[in-house]
């Protein structure tokens, strides 16, 4: 079996340069951005549409007890999520099967837990989070302190939401993870350097 190594993260935690650096340091495959490419190419729905189902729980269009003489109906938008997170399943065993490397969020701890992977969380104090944040903020965006803390938020409910849906497990819950990484007042690289040093 080879090395897999899944990293969730809280938003600006620095978690995703964590796993760059990681794979980099031990030249192996790292995937992020590239599961949602794959999943483009294998669904018939638009990348836009893909990353607003892949950010949250599914919301159902209907109440719960909605019914009709005919039977239950199916929600069509939560069909829809579940159709495009078991693709996205069986696109990150295809990827852990085909060779060592880093994988980014995505629930990837839970779908490969057949295959042990290396389970890591990184998290963060706010400040350190916020300060992040603003450094990568894009040109002619700027967001004050309180708006940029409600994105955080916002974003890591999400996270927590769509994880804790589709898992059944606790978001960012110590039990769940081989390795916890707080980066608040940390070097990314030098934090970087000692975990992939775990797999040299």
């Amino acid at each position: 079996m080879g090395r897999i190594i899944t990293i969730g993260r809280e938003f600006g935690s620095g978690g995703r340069e964590i796993g760059r650096r990681i794979a980099d340091e031990l030249h192996i495959a790292y995937y992020d951005s590239e599961i949602l490419e794959e999943i483009v190419k294998k669904t018939p729905y638009s990348q836009e549409y893909i990353e607003e189902i892949t950010q949250g729980r599914p919301i159902s269009l209907f109440p719960i007890h909605y019914a009709n003489s005919w039977g239950p109906v199916v929600d069509p938008h939560l069909q829809q999520a579940i159709d495009v997170y078991q693709e996205q399943a069986n696109i990150l065993r295809e990827l852990a099967d085909k060779s060592d490397c880093v994988i980014i969020g995505r629930c990837a701890d839970y779908i490969l837990r057949d295959r042990n992977p290396f389970r890591i969380f990184v998290y963060s104090d706010m400040k350190t989070k916020l300060a992040r944040c603003h450094s990568r903020e894009k040109e002619g965006e700027v967001l004050t302190d309180k708006q940029m803390i409600k994105r955080i938020r916002k974003i890591d409910k999400r996270r927590r939401q769509y994880y804790e849906f589709y898992t059944g497990q606790k978001w960012g819950a110590r039990e769940n993870y081989d390795l916890m990484i707080n980066t608040a007042n940390s070097d990314i690289k030098k934090v970087a350097s000692v975990v992939a040093k775990l797999f040299g």
